[in-house]
């Protein structure tokens, strides 16, 4: 009760951390025609990922014909239903549809069961049945919650991904993962559940906090490391212009990482096997958000530093050569994303391992880990790794903390 009050107060009144839109260049109020990435899957189940400048404005009818039935609950938090949940509702209105709105907390933090039920309150308050659409629009906390809600609602509702943040719009609203977290492990909870479509309306990123957009970056990067050489090349001269918001850069940035991932899903959807590979540094990356209180860091900080340390652990084994761990530590900093954790980390060797041990990729209970191995864009998912080469990491890792520490009494 009390975070549904905070977050209609919130929502009523406003919040001091909202974000005017950031500056931005004249070209990207230029409309033009969506670009369309499909997302191909088995029983011609195909869904479209729209990109494009001002979609919301300029091709608001596309947006609507995937509501398939008169009802619509739109899903948002306190921080991005200010900036864009009237147009997204009037949208749907225009289309005849009737809305519905639920605005939760924002941040990791609450991305729980308690939270989770304010979806749930809210369609069955409205006596909302199984033909109503569930929409998503926000970031990938969002996302995967609304996801959820629609996967479990009635046994399975319609849902539309409309993501707000460069994290949800490059990986986590293509694909159908959904979830939440427990206190004792990162999405633990959840489901496949496919969007009827994800569309990327690119000029909200002029809203997100600088912190944000970076953190997001890290979700590129993976895409070049993990099987798109010729990208990761590509982000190693693009990532000033992403940091600088260039509409084109990052236009063309969306584009090839939806691609990745849309072919990815395709060709295993449920994550039996390639899909899985999605998750480079997200094994010691979880470890750090679940260790360090949820909502310290944002996901894709973690994941800079998991990925930073899946790469030490595969050059300890001699699985890729020393430059390209040079280049992983180069264009992780200059992304201006951690590489290490800082003085005042809880995280211990001990910890890591406890919740390595509880991974959703833990199998039989056998730890599996994404690993580069060979040249750049290539990796491997395996359980036939060095225990000693990943302790190695870990406890190099954690020294480094102790260092810092040491360093700041002195």
């Amino acid at each position: 009760m009390i975070r549904l009050i905070t977050a209609l107060l919130l929502f009523q009144f406003g919040s001091p951390f909202l974000l005017a839109p950031h500056p931005r260049p004249t070209s990207l109020l230029a409309a033009a025609a969506p670009e369309i990435v499909s997302v191909p899957l088995a029983e011609g189940r195909n869904y479209p990922i729209y990109i494009g400048a001002d979609l919301l404005d300029t091709d608001s009818e596309t947006l609507a014909s995937h509501a398939k039935g008169n009802d619509v609950l739109i899903v948002s938090n306190t921080k991005i239903a200010p900036l864009y949940l009237s147009r997204v509702e009037s949208i749907f209105k225009s289309a005849g549809k009737k809305t519905y709105i639920c605005v939760l907390p924002d941040g990791e933090e609450y991305k729980d069961l308690p939270t989770l039920n304010m979806i749930y309150d809210e369609a069955l308050k409205n006596g909302l049945d199984r033909k109503c659409t569930f929409v998503a629009l926000g970031g990938g906390v969002i996302g995967d919650m609304v996801g959820y809600a629609a996967a479990s609602y009635q046994r399975g509702v319609d849902f539309i991904q409309v993501p707000t943040s460069v994290m949800a719009m490059v990986d986590s609203s293509v694909g159908g993962k959904t979830g939440v977290n427990h206190a004792l492990g990162k999405n633990m909870i959840g489901a496949f559940h496919q969007p009827n479509c994800v569309f990327i309306d690119t000029t909200t990123l002029s809203t997100l906090p600088d912190r944000e957009l970076k953190s997001g970056i890290s979700e590129i990067i993976k895409y070049g490391l993990i099987r798109d050489a010729p990208f990761f090349e590509w982000q190693e001269k693009n990532i000033p212009e992403l940091l600088s918001r260039n509409p084109a850069t990052f236009a063309e940035a969306i584009r090839r990482s939806c691609e990745n991932k849309a072919e990815v899903v395709a060709a295993d959807e449920k994550e039996a096997g390639v899909r899985a590979t999605l998750n480079l540094g997200h094994t010691f990356g979880h470890a750090v958000e679940n260790g360090s209180g949820y909502g310290h860091w944002l996901h894709g900080e973690a994941v800079a530093i998991g990925t930073a340390m899946a790469t030490d652990m595969s050059a300890r084994m001699g699985w890729i050569s020393p430059s390209l761990t040079t280049r992983v530590q180069k264009i992780l900093k200059l992304a201006d994303l951690p590489t290490e954790l800082p003085a005042d980390s809880p995280m211990t060797t001990e910890m890591f391992l406890s919740l390595m041990s509880v991974d959703k990729k833990v199998a039989n209970g056998v730890l599996r880990l994404i690993l580069l191995k060979g040249d750049l864009g290539n990796c491997v998912f395996t359980s036939d790794f060095d225990d000693d080469a990943m302790k190695q990491t870990i406890d190099h890792y954690v020294n480094i903390i102790d260092a810092k520490k040491q360093a700041a009494q002195n």
